[in-house]
């Protein structure tokens, strides 16, 4: 199958799933437990997960597939492939428990370790931002769509920094130069935080904390085919199917290349 072909099953299965995340959602009749991880989990990722897996199981029957509710093989069974799709059910599963509406279903397509296709589907906000290696981004409110772009850095504003709603701001302020005028921009899910970057509404996001290949994976297409990127804390490139853990290290996501990063924010190491 073509990429063209690929996104739009991507498109389709998010929005179905996402269907079923709302009826969780509305009705409120959804359980939740804390994993080992000490992350959240409810029925409704649990629901989303079984659509999406069904889905793309039926249309792509050979193509394997990576959800942060399954989990995966040993990177020895995974690391040749070529292709593979990359989920997260309920990006934001505490958005999801506090009812905010932000939180997504993220779909991407890995291929040779690097996301070819993003799509992320905000269903309460009835939004779809896609991405396709190659050919940009957009954001589908669901009567158009529309190409999206980062928004080109001036020093005569504030830096425009996404953050959690709950994020401890001190945490992440010892990261940051305070020579800089900095100005708040907040949002629930990672990805929902990646794809305002891509559209302009923010300059960067600092993740301190653990996240998975899911997490970014559909966030990195779509931010990077708007011109954006996503890199550790190292200031190094994210990978993808090529280390034993999924987990990521911590990340910084950039809007415009211009942007000057090195004299803003600080790296340091994470063991992830």
């Amino acid at each position: 199958m073509t990429l063209d072909e690929l996104l739009q099953i991507a498109i389709a299965s998010a929005k179905k799933a996402g269907e079923q995340v709302l009826k969780h959602y509305h009705a409120g009749d959804y359980t939740k437990e804390i994993k080992e991880d000490d992350s959240p989990v409810t029925s409704a990722d649990i629901a989303a997960n079984d659509v999406l897996m069904a889905e793309l199981k039926r249309l792509t029957p050979d193509i394997p597939i990576v959800s942060e509710e399954v989990g995966a093989l040993p990177l020895a069974e995974r690391v040749t492939w070529q292709r593979y799709w990359l989920l997260d059910p309920i990006d934001g599963t505490g958005e999801f428990i506090l009812a905010s509406g932000d939180f997504a279903v993220n779909v991407a397509l890995v291929e040779n370790h690097w996301p070819a296709i993003g799509v992320i589907h905000a269903p309460e906000h009835r939004l779809t931002y896609y991405a396709q290696k190659g050919v940009g981004a957009f954001k589908d409110n669901g009567e158009s769509a529309i190409q999206i772009k980062v928004e080109p850095y001036t020093k005569d504003r504030p830096i425009k920094v996404a953050v959690s709603r709950r994020q401890e701001l001190n945490l992440m302020g010892q990261y940051l130069n305070k020579d800089f005028r900095f100005e708040y921009v907040a949002l629930g899910s990672c990805s929902l935080k990646n794809c305002l970057i891509a559209e302009g509404g923010a300059d960067c996001y600092l993740r301190i904390g653990p996240t998975g290949e899911w997490d970014t994976g559909a966030s990195q297409c779509i931010l990077e085919q708007a011109g954006g990127s996503i890199i550790d804390s190292e200031f190094k490139q994210l990978s993808y199917n090529q280390r034993d853990t999924l987990m990521n290290p911590d990340f910084i996501s950039l809007g415009d290349p211009n942007f000057p990063w090195h004299d803003i924010i600080k790296p340091h190491k994470t063991d992830r």
